[in-house]
C-alpha cells in the first residue's frame, strides 16, 4: 500500500463558474486578505469563524475593504452557488426571496446565510487569475483590452487563446504558482511570523487542508473513484510524505507543500484532456462548399457524473438540436460557431459562448452561469442561475433568471427581453437544476465595471418589437407554454397584434373574392412572405430544418 501513488489535479469548476470574468478588486490582494484571516479568527463569536455569515461579510467587505454593497453581495452569491445543493433547497431559497416584500425583508433573509470561511478567502483570492499583469502585457503574452486575443483550446488538444476561466493548464500554474500564499492564508494566526509568513516549523490543521479540497481533489493509483484532497491526506500510509501528525493532528508546513506540489499533475477531467481524449461526437454535419468542419467533443463517457464536458466549435451555417444525456448536468463550451441555430434542451450545469456570431443559441435549464464572451450579433434564449457577458456588440437575451445579469467589460449594444419560449420537458428540468420562476431579474442588470457607468451600454427590448419564440421539434413532455407567463407590457403586444390578424383575416373572409382572386391573393401574400423571409435572415433557420419524418425528433436523440 505504501507504494501508491497518487495524482492530485486542480478543480476546474470553481474556476470556470466561480472566477468572476474581470480584474478582481485591489483589495483581494494578499495584503488585506491576510488580514481578513486573522479577523475573522479574533471573532468566531460573532459570527466569522468557522462560518462566515453575511452580515460580517457586508461588514468586512464595505468597511474594511471599500466594496459596495452589490459587490459584496455578489462575490458571496457566486460563492454559495457553487456549494453542493439539492434542487429542492435551492427552490425553497427561490420561495422565500420571492415572498420578500421589501428590501428590508430581503436583507433579513440574507443574514441567515453563511459560507465556509477559509474556503471563502480561497475563493477570493482566486478572483486573481482575471488580473491583468501590466508585466505580461508588456511583453506581449497579455493585453489589457477587453478585446484581447484570449485562450481555448483546439480539438486537438492544444492551448491556442487565452480563456483563463476554461483552461486547465492556467488553473494548474495558478495553484503552483500561489501554492504559498493559498496555505498561508489558512494557517491559524499563531502559526505566523509577525510579518504573517509561516516559518518551517508552522502547523497546518486538518480544517484547513479540508478548505483547501475546495480547489484540489485526486485519485489513488489512477482509480476512476475521485476523492477530496482532505481524504487523501489524511490516508495513513501518506503520513510520512505530508508530515500529519495524529498527537497535533496538523501537518508540517513544508512537508504538506513539497507532498502537494510533488503530486499535483493535470487534471483528466479538464478541457484539454476532453479535447485530446474525449469522444468526438457527429451532431453537427460537414457543411457543402465551406473548408471549416465543426468539432464536438464530449468527457461524458469516461469521467464522473459531476465533471461532464461537451465542447462544440466551427458549426457553420446549420442548425443543430439535441436533447441528450451526455448534455445532462455538462459544462458546455461553444466556440466560433457561426450563422447557426443550436438546441441544447437538457439540463446543464454552465454554458460559455465564445467568439460566436450570427447565431441564436435556444439551452435547457442551467443550474450556474451562461457567459459570453466576444460575441456579435448573437441571440441566447435560455433559463439560468446567473448571465454575464463581456466583449459583446449587439447581443439579446431572451433570459429568466434570479440573479441581476452582470454586465462586465467592452459591450455594446446589449439588449435584454423576457424569456419568450418553451418545450415539453422544460420545468421537468428547471426542477432538476433548481430554477424557479421567480424572482426574475432579467430586467435589471448590473453594471459589474467602472468603464460602465454608461447606461446605454444596453436597453430593454421595446414590448412592440416582442415576438414569441416557437421550439420546432417534437418530444416527449407536459409544459405547454413558457413558465412563468409574460410581463404585462409584453404580452399586451402580444394580444394587440392577435387581435389585429383576426380582424385581417375578418376582412378577407368577408371580402366576397371568387375563388381564382383567393388563388391570386394567396400567391401575392406568399410572395410577400417570402420577400419578408430573405430580409430578415429567417429563411436559413426555415431551410436548415430538416424535413418532420427525419428530424423532428432530432432534439431528441
Amino acid at each position: 500500500m505504501d507504494q501508491s501513488v497518487v495524482h492530485l489535479w486542480v478543480k476546474t469548476e470553481p474556476f470556470m463558474v466561480g472566477a468572476l470574468q474581470v480584474p478582481p478588486p485591489s483589495k483581494f490582494s494578499m495584503h488585506y486578505l491576510r488580514k481578513m484571516s486573522t479577523y475573522v479568527r479574533t471573532r468566531a463569536s460573532e459570527g466569522c469563524y468557522p462560518c462566515l455569515f453575511w452580515p460580517m461579510w457586508r461588514h468586512i467587505a464595505c468597511g474594511k475593504l471599500q466594496l459596495a454593497k452589490d459587490l459584496a453581495w455578489l462575490y458571496f452569491e457566486i460563492f454559495d452557488s457553487l456549494v453542493e445543493r439539492t434542487p429542492e433547497e435551492r427552490l425553497e431559497w427561490a420561495e422565500v426571496v420571492s415572498s420578500c416584500t421589501s428590501e428590508e425583508d430581503l436583507e433579513k433573509q440574507r443574514n441567515k446565510l453563511s459560507v465556509d470561511t477559509l474556503q471563502f478567502l480561497l475563493f477570493l483570492y482566486i478572483q486573481q487569475i482575471n488580473k491583468v499583469s501590466l508585466r505580461t502585457s508588456l511583453i506581449g503574452e497579455e493585453w489589457p483590452s477587453p478585446r484581447a486575443k484570449s485562450q481555448s483550446a483546439n480539438l486537438t488538444g492544444k492551448s491556442t487563446c487565452q480563456n483563463k476561466n476554461w483552461d486547465d493548464y492556467t488553473h494548474q500554474a495558478f495553484v503552483q504558482n500561489h501554492l504559498l500564499d493559498l496555505l498561508e492564508l489558512l494557517l491559524d494566526s499563531d502559526q505566523l511570523t509577525a510579518s504573517s509568513h509561516s516559518t518551517h516549523s508552522s502547523l497546518v490543521s486538518a480544517e484547513a487542508v479540508r478548505a483547501l479540497s475546495f480547489l484540489i481533489e485526486g485519485t489513488v493509483n489512477k482509480t476512476r473513484t475521485v476523492h477530496p484532497l482532505h481524504e487523501l491526506a489524511l490516508w495513513q500510509p501518506l503520513h510520512a510524505k505530508n508530515g500529519y501528525s495524529k498527537i497535533t493532528q496538523s501537518f508540517s508546513f513544508p512537508k504538506l507543500e513539497a507532498w502537494l506540489r510533488a503530486c499535483l499533475l493535470g487534471s483528466p477531467f479538464g478541457t484539454s484532456a476532453c479535447l485530446k481524449s474525449g469522444k468526438k461526437l457527429a451532431w453537427a454535419q460537414q457543411v457543402e462548399g465551406t473548408t471549416k468542419k465543426a468539432k464536438i467533443a464530449c468527457n461524458a463517457h469516461m469521467v464522473p457524473e459531476v465533471h461532464r464536458m461537451v465542447v462544440m466549435s466551427q458549426v457553420y451555417k446549420q442548425t443543430l438540436a439535441k436533447s441528450s444525456d451526455t448534455l445532462v448536468g455538462a459544462h458546455v463550451k461553444i466556440h466560433r460557431c457561426n450563422e447557426s441555430f443550436i438546441y441544447l434542451l437538457s439540463p446543464l450545469r454552465s454554458v460559455t459562448i465564445e467568439k460566436c456570431r450570427n447565431s441564436t443559441f435556444v439551452l435547457g435549464p442551467v443550474q450556474t452561469t451562461i457567459h459570453l464572451h466576444s460575441c456579435d450579433n448573437v441571440k441566447v434564449i435560455g433559463i439560468c442561475h446567473r448571465l454575464s457577458v463581456s466583449s459583446t456588440t449587439g447581443c439579446t437575451f431572451n433570459i429568466l433568471t434570479p440573479t441581476h445579469p452582470l454586465i462586465l467589460l467592452g459591450n455594446q449594444g446589449v439588449t435584454f427581453a423576457p424569456y419568450h419560449t418553451h418545450y415539453p420537458m422544460l420545468e421537468d428540468h428547471m426542477g432538476r437544476t433548481g430554477l424557479a420562476t421567480v424572482p426574475n431579474y432579467w430586467d435589471s442588470p448590473m453594471l459589474v465595471c467602472k468603464e460602465n457607468s454608461d447606461v446605454s451600454i444596453f436597453r430593454l427590448l421595446p414590448p412592440n418589437e416582442f415576438y414569441t419564440f416557437v421550439i420546432p421539434f417534437e418530444m416527449e413532455g407536459d409544459t405547454t407554454e413558457t413558465p412563468g407567463g409574460l410581463p404585462y407590457a409584453y404580452q399586451k403586444a402580444l394580444s394587440q397584434r392577435e387581435q389585429k390578424i383576426q380582424v385581417w383575416q375578418k376582412t378577407v373572409k368577408e371580402a366576397g373574392l371568387t375563388k381564382d382572386q383567393r388563388k391570386q391573393f394567396q400567391v401575392l401574400v406568399e410572395n410577400k412572405f417570402y420577400e419578408w423571409l430573405i430580409h430578415t435572415g429567417h429563411r436559413q433557420q426555415l431551410d436548415s430544418l430538416v424535413p418532420p419524418a427525419a428530424g423532428a425528433k432530432q432534439a431528441a436523440g
